[in-house]
């Protein structure tokens, strides 16, 4: 697929340099700071002059994603966040493409409740690249998704690093996202 960017941006007032690019979720703004990319947001940010290094290299990778080139990043991160939120996001990191894994799972790894880990989820500013949609419910339910439509995104996420009909997850027998529907 072709890398279709929108423009560079920055936040009014603000320093940070953000790149827009095309997606199948739609548009997607990544904004870098300090030599690490800050936030992946769903839609367009403010216009803006220079594209960085880091922005163009995000966006090559967030396109290959999509396009099922790529199955791990490789970009500095600084999520902002409390220390135990970054721990979450850093463990998050572990689990590989095309695998899902509990939030009570999740929460014994890194202390805490199945609750808590849905609360980080909820705050991670960079979706996607820290892939908190690979986390599900004990049963099987896909739980929630904070980014762009919920749950169906969630879905699509999923569907697209494992489209095989047939995937399986451990903890539901029946658990088999599919792409939404256009």
């Amino acid at each position: 697929m072709l890398l279709s960017f929108i423009s560079i941006f920055y936040e009014t007032g603000s320093p940070m340099p953000q790149l827009s690019l095309h997606s199948p979720l739609g548009v997607l703004t990544i904004t870098e700071d300090e030599g690490a990319i800050v936030s992946l947001d769903w839609g367009e940010g403010m216009d803006s002059r220079d594209r960085t290094p880091l922005l163009k290299k995000a966006a090559e990778q967030v396109q290959a994603y999509f396009d099922g080139d790529l199955k791990n990043f490789d970009l500095p991160l600084m999520p902002e966040g409390t220390g135990y939120r970054r721990k979450v996001w850093q463990a998050l990191q572990d689990i590989p493409y095309g695998k899902t894994m509990t939030y009570g799972a999740l929460a014994a790894k890194v202390g805490g409740s199945a609750r808590s880990i849905g609360q980080a989820n909820h705050f991670n500013p960079i979706p996607i690249i820290i892939p908190c949609h690979r986390v599900i419910g004990s049963n099987g339910a896909l739980g929630g998704y904070s980014g762009l439509d919920g749950v169906e995104t969630k879905q699509y996420l999923l569907s697209l690093e494992n489209p095989d009909p047939d995937m399986v997850h451990p903890a539901s027998p029946s658990f088999q996202p599919s792409l939404p529907r256009s």
